[in-house]
């Protein structure tokens, strides 16, 4: 039985392609055999216009069809009549290439973005866009204008030397100071350290120079004494100071180991050449400043320490005349002071008669107020040690008193540790050995000594709260690190018997409240608002700084209305600026 003619074609889909190797007959052998009417010239047309078109997809690797094919069957199912058989599909390409193209944003050319920029929207949004930019930056500025305004204003800074901005520190005998060995000029520079730990601002030296006793000829201002060392070694000490930021004070009381330390007042214009001649030597060496000692003594010395600080100053003006004086006279003191008004002056003025008590506070605003406020130094005496003068029980009220006054404070050497001064039997007061260790003490058997007592030396006190040397390095830096303190203004308040007390305030900066007991009996101070004006009114509290007795801590919070005072003790307190 012969086979079933195969069924021709559906429209629009070529017959499936022969397998590869399989025999080709020619086109019309093929159609012939078919019977089939698609061999006719119209429908050869059709297929070789979309030929191109054509998609061998039977031909494809499955792993190789495309993801759509379903869609591409589809497509020809359509085509075709929904007959489901494998062949060709056609897909029109050029239509899925439009479509693609057109999905596709390229953006505006430049002319449409000059055309929507240009539109009434656009133009009003920008104009209101920068309307608002400008309102916003103008009120800012109104505002850092109205801040700037109503912000009260700096006070300005004084012009200050560096002997404004801490103490100064004497070493009258460096051989004292130094002992053994090591009591020379070169002895010396081991212990700058130690003096920067003080943070003093300078040393005062000597004097140093060749000295023979009341002779004016055989004394020479510009020669170091062979005993203490060399021009060398002076030098050296120059240089190693500076590098610790201490500056050096020379002593250039000539006749320092005779009877007058100015020689006979005939001898006065031989002196006078003496010291013009030295002053302008050490200068030009580096020094930063010069000493001279009983100046009550010297002939015209107004005249001459005006002549002096002349010298003194055409140099440079950071350098410092310094005089001395035993007396206790405000009067003499003032007649020394008006004779140059940058003279620093060191005397006994608060060692004078009823030292202790009430009278402190007495001599100290008068001073201030005689002197006017100027710059002064505040110390016991001209060369002396605080333990001569004080009694023991009032030397850390001393050492805040000193540190918290407007003005340099002046220590001699030993003066933080509370050192006493020799005085062997039937013989002046000699310069005491500085007391470094338990070594340091003289033997029991040389005039004068004492028992070794470890508390009295650097370090025996040395880190030990409450200590002499602590209060005294505590007090030393607050002074060199606070303007209220460095230049502050002095304000005393009311106090009861036996109390001083007084702030001391600069600008917008914190304020310092000193509260001193010098009676032998505690006391109570009632300190408030109303003790000041209301630019500078005191706080109901302040916080506690320093005490000179033990029992208060640091950063306690004192009620200023009822603060008590323990017998010889002196608080340091602070509070804030208010606006």
């Amino acid at each position: 039985m012969d086979p079933a003619p195969p069924e021709p074609p559906a429209e629009g889909v070529a017959a499936p392609p022969p397998p590869p190797g399989a025999h080709r007959g020619p086109p019309d052998q093929s159609l012939s055999a078919g019977g089939d009417s698609s061999g006719s010239p119209a429908a050869m047309s059709r297929d070789a216009e979309v030929d191109m078109k054509e998609v061998e997809l039977s031909e494809l690797d499955p792993e190789k069809q495309p993801m759509n094919a379903a869609s591409g069957v589809a497509v020809a199912m359509a085509v075709g009549g929904g007959a489901e058989k494998n062949g060709l599909v056609k897909i029109k390409v050029a239509d899925d290439e439009a479509a693609e193209a057109a999905a596709k944003f390229t953006g505006l050319s430049k002319e449409e973005l000059l055309k929507v920029a240009g539109s009434p929207g656009w133009v009003r949004t920008r104009w209101a866009l920068l309307v608002l930019f400008w309102l916003g930056w103008l009120g800012m500025l109104a505002g850092a204008v109205v801040i700037i305004v109503q912000a009260p204003r700096c006070r300005p800074l004084p012009q200050q030397k560096w002997w404004h901005t801490g103490a100064l520190y004497r070493i009258g005998d460096i051989q004292a100071f130094q002992p053994g060995d090591k009591g020379r000029l070169a002895g010396l520079e081991g212990q700058l350290d130690y003096l920067n730990s003080l943070k003093v601002k300078g040393i005062v030296l000597g004097p140093l120079h060749i000295n023979l006793k009341d002779d004016v000829t055989g004394t020479d201002l510009k020669q170091i004494d062979p005993t203490l060392g060399s021009k060398e070694d002076f030098d050296h000490l120059l240089e190693a100071a500076k590098k610790k930021s201490i500056q050096v004070v020379l002593d250039l009381t000539p006749n320092y180991r005779g009877q007058d330390s100015w020689f006979l007042s005939t001898q006065v214009d031989m002196v006078a050449a003496k010291m013009k001649d030295a002053l302008e030597f050490w200068l030009r060496a580096g020094v930063n400043g010069f000493q001279v000692r009983d100046v009550e003594n010297l002939t015209d010395a107004s005249s001459l320490l005006a002549e002096w600080q002349n010298i003194t100053q055409s140099f440079s003006e950071d350098r410092l005349l310094m005089a001395g004086t035993d007396s206790s006279d405000l009067q003499e003191i003032l007649k020394l002071l008006n004779s140059t008004k940058d003279l620093l002056l060191a005397s006994s003025y608060l060692s004078g008669p009823s030292l202790a008590k009430e009278n402190t506070r007495l001599r100290v605003t008068q001073y201030l107020n005689a002197t006017g406020y100027r710059w002064c130094s505040w110390s016991v005496s001209q060369a002396g040690l605080l333990t001569s003068f004080v009694p023991d029980s009032l030397l850390r009220l001393y050492q805040l008193l000193l540190f918290t006054l407007p003005g340099t404070p002046v220590f001699s050497y030993g003066d933080e540790i509370g050192l006493k001064a020799a005085i062997p039997p039937g013989q002046p007061e000699q310069a005491p050995v500085m007391l470094w260790n338990e070594s340091s003490f003289p033997s029991a058997s040389s005039p004068g000594s004492g028992s070794a007592d470890l508390n009295m030396t650097v370090k025996g006190q040395d880190n030990v709260p409450g200590s002499l040397l602590s209060v005294f390095r505590k007090l030393s830096g607050e002074r060199v690190k606070e303007r209220s303190l460095l230049h502050g203004d002095f304000l005393e308040l009311p106090s009861g018997p036996g109390l001083f007390s007084y702030v001391r305030r600069w600008d917008q900066n914190k304020r310092f409240l000193v509260v001193l007991n010098f009676g032998d009996l505690s006391a109570s101070a009632s300190l408030g608002p109303a003790d000041l004006p209301s630019s500078a009114g005191l706080p109901a509290k302040a916080e506690l700084l320093l005490s000179t007795q033990p029992g208060r801590q640091e950063g306690d919070s004192l009620e200023l209305q009822h603060l008590h005072l323990e017998p010889h003790e002196g608080v340091l307190l602070h509070f804030p600026y208010v606006a």
